[in-house]
């Protein structure tokens, strides 16, 4: 089994409000309250002979299996292209750089689907050719960038927690205060992430704040904290887990997907203030030609024999209850964290796009970094 490492949630998040000011002052139709689509959906035909018409998708590598358009084409009949990104800017880039991306289906982050569909870039699904929804979870319609799946469907959800090695830990971290402020003798042994939004996860919910304020005098008794902290934490976003099987750090904040927990004496826990519910989703491009076949590759996707791919090698959870059942039993028993069910998940707060005060968290981030 392969765990392929990803800079999949490495967001800039100033590059999502940019993008979306540039694209509001080119024109780009509003988005309705409540994020709702701002384009109404295509007529499509559901009888339409899918041999006639290819996909575009663009999907972080290493996400789907490699054999993925062999597999659609037998299934389905069409071909399909994948082109790799490897972070959310640059799909973003990708698919808002012409009226025309040239993409049929994106995977990508939950917030930034949401920032695609305030442009109207999105198609609105059409639930009726997509019957393997129901396959999924209930609680994967809650998520509050896209509430009842408009315009998005998860492929993967999870959440941010402590990663820590319970044989160099006298104590088992309970409190994300034991990241910001650990015990003297773990100075420089234990790491925090320096991407945006994470970065500032634990200052905000250690205060009792949402992940999603814009508030900013709960951004300055944030930063306050994180600055205090920095002193005595390594910041890391990719080879935490590494650090932790070596030795050389003892606690890292990380997602449950990055936690090695398939090493002895590795844990994985949620802070008791508690933390995010991140999701990466697929979504369909208004601009795509070929939008019935986009749906079949989507519902072909949450197949359970498919989607179950997913847990099995690169250890997220799939918001797909039948995909899920079939998660081999020792895979599960390795990382625990799979175990985590819907509601516990939905404990966490969605991250939301927050358009132009996504910049609030740049700078904050800017000047955590730049402290000396």
């Amino acid at each position: 089994m392969s765990r392929t490492r990803y800079t999949r949630r490495l967001p800039a998040a100033a590059v999502v409000a940019g993008l979306a000011l540039a694209l509001a002052a080119c024109g780009s139709e509003g988005t309705g309250a409540g994020g709702a689509p701002a384009a109404s959906a295509d007529k499509l035909d559901p009888n339409a002979d899918l041999k006639q018409q290819s996909l575009n998708i663009t999907i972080w590598d290493g996400y789907s299996p490699s054999d993925l358009p062999a597999r659609v084409k037998q299934k389905l009949g069409f071909d399909i292209k994948i082109a790799i990104h490897d972070t959310n800017e640059t799909a973003m880039a990708k698919l808002t750089a012409s009226e025309d991306s040239g993409f049929d289906v994106s995977f990508v982050s939950g917030q930034y689907a949401q920032a695609l569909n305030e442009q109207g870039l999105l198609e609105p699904l059409h639930h009726e050719l997509i019957p393997n929804l129901a396959n999924l979870f209930p609680e994967a319609s809650e998520l509050s960038y896209d509430k009842g799946n408009k315009f998005s469907v998860p492929y993967t959800w999870g959440t941010t927690g402590i990663c820590y090695r319970s044989d160099l830990v006298k104590t088992p971290p309970t409190s994300w205060n034991d990241i910001l402020n650990p015990p003297a003798e773990y100075d420089k042994k234990v790491t925090m992430m320096t991407t945006e939004r994470w970065l500032a996860l634990p200052a905000l919910k250690s205060l009792g704040y949402s992940i999603n304020t814009a508030d900013d005098g709960q951004l300055a008794k944030a930063k306050e904290l994180l600055l205090k902290a920095k002193k005595r934490v390594i910041y890391d976003d990719t080879t935490f887990g590494d650090r932790l099987k070596s030795g050389e750090t003892v606690m890292a904040e990380a997602w449950d997907g990055w936690c090695p927990e398939n090493e002895k004496n590795i844990k994985f826990m949620v802070p008791k203030e508690g933390s995010d519910l991140w999701a990466d989703t697929m979504v369909i491009m208004k601009s795509s030609k070929n939008k019935e076949a986009a749906h079949a590759f989507i519902n072909y996707i949450l197949d359970p024999e498919i989607h179950s791919w997913l847990s099995e090698n690169i250890m997220y959870k799939a918001p797909n209850k039948a995909a899920m059942e079939k998660v081999n039993p020792a895979v599960v028993q390795s990382f625990p964290s799979l175990k985590m069910s819907p509601a516990d998940l939905l404990q966490g707060e969605s991250i939301i796009d927050l358009g132009a005060d996504s910049a609030k968290y740049t700078r904050m981030a800017t000047e955590v970094a730049a402290q000396q």
